[in-house]
């Protein structure tokens, strides 16, 4: 009993840290975004702060809370109830409306199993040691190479767990090498998508990405609540989350916004590289995309709110690249498109998180 008691007390302890850990890291990140947006559009009114930081405490139980809101307010110019902090959203929400099963999202060989569905570019994965198709045959290594290029002459490995284009490995079939998959460790191989003419002339090195996120309500209605479109720099191989560029798309009509944003959240209306202006620009397929990842997440609906990284090809097929199950990203979306969520009072989970 001592000993179960001694255990218990050492993994609340090291939770406490996590969390202490993880609110702080959240409060300096929010606190140079903050700094940014003041020093490119001037200080915020005082008093919509101070709205922010007495609805982090009210509402939300915990000043922790206040720097996202903080950002959110400068942003928008001013305050809006029903805004949820990221750090809110990663500490409470994620845990109490997903649990376990978002980690699912990590582990990048049972996204077919899961889903069941074609509009994964997947071609091969590696687990354990094995290579294997998407249709969970194992694959001899001396047939590897014909397996993974009977697409193109282009792939891409992602590792399990990777995320925000980390983690992400491009193969001519020149330069394939099983070996170095093996050191990289457990991941999939997907076919190199070649991106819609709309997306082309942006940037056209880097796959464009549309990160949807759908959330399921209490009555297991399964509704689109943010859109973005994820824009590469002209000489990156694939989209970075420290390098990107990231444009609001209308729920309704698929038409991205006037402006988009820097890394430092910066507006400008054009993309930094080719130059070309968003306003006016409509996303391809929009309509197949939205049913598709709502048609993906009755699959899982216990994984209460996903990211979808979605993409339209040459030839208006819709291609699903990956999903994040866990702390997705909300705080743009809340900035730029938000409250998203307030309708769904996770603002309650406070008392039983």
């Amino acid at each position: 009993m001592m000993s179960f008691d001694v255990e218990r007390v050492v993994r609340r302890s090291l939770k406490r840290a996590a969390q202490f850990k993880f609110h702080r890291d959240q409060g300096a990140q929010a606190g140079r975004v903050l700094q940014s947006l003041e020093q490119k559009y001037g200080k915020a009114d005082p008093a919509n702060l101070k709205l922010a930081d007495t609805y982090a405490r009210d509402v939300f139980g915990n000043a922790v809370y206040a720097p996202w809101l903080r950002v959110y307010t400068a942003f928008s110019r001013t305050f809006k109830e029903g805004w949820i902090p990221d750090n809110y959203y990663g500490s409470v929400v994620v845990p109490s409306m997903k649990g376990s099963y978002g980690k699912l999202s990590d582990l990048k060989s049972i996204s077919r199993p899961i889903f069941g569905s074609d509009a994964f570019p997947d071609v091969a994965y590696f687990a354990n040691g094995l290579f294997f198709t998407d249709k969970n045959v194992v694959i001899p290594e001396r047939e590897l190479e014909s397996v993974v290029f009977g697409q193109g002459e282009r792939v891409v490995f992602k590792l399990d767990g990777s995320g925000q284009g980390k983690g992400v490995t491009i193969f001519n079939r020149e330069d394939f090498d099983r070996e170095a998959i093996k050191s990289l460790g457990n991941g999939v191989i997907q076919k190199f998508i070649t991106q819609h003419r709309v997306f082309n002339v942006f940037a056209s090195k880097p796959v464009a990405t549309l990160r949807f996120t759908t959330v399921v309500d209490n009555a297991g209605g399964i509704t689109i609540r943010a859109c973005f479109l994820r824009l590469g720099r002209a000489e990156d191989t694939h989209v970075q989350s420290d390098r990107d560029v990231c444009v609001p798309v209308d729920l309704t009509t698929g038409e991205l916004g006037r402006e988009g944003y820097m890394n430092d959240w910066g507006a400008t209306e054009a993309h930094p590289d080719s130059g070309v202006r968003f306003s006016g620009v409509k996303i391809p397929a929009f309509a197949q995309c939205v049913a598709m990842v709502l048609d993906l997440h009755q699959k899982i609906p216990f994984a209460r709110c996903i990211g979808w990284d979605v993409t339209v090809d040459a030839d208006e097929n819709v291609q699903v690249m990956e999903w994040n199950g866990e702390h997705n990203d909300v705080k743009f979306s809340e900035a730029t498109q938000g409250p998203c969520f307030s309708d769904l009072k996770w603002e309650r989970l406070i008392t039983v998180a």
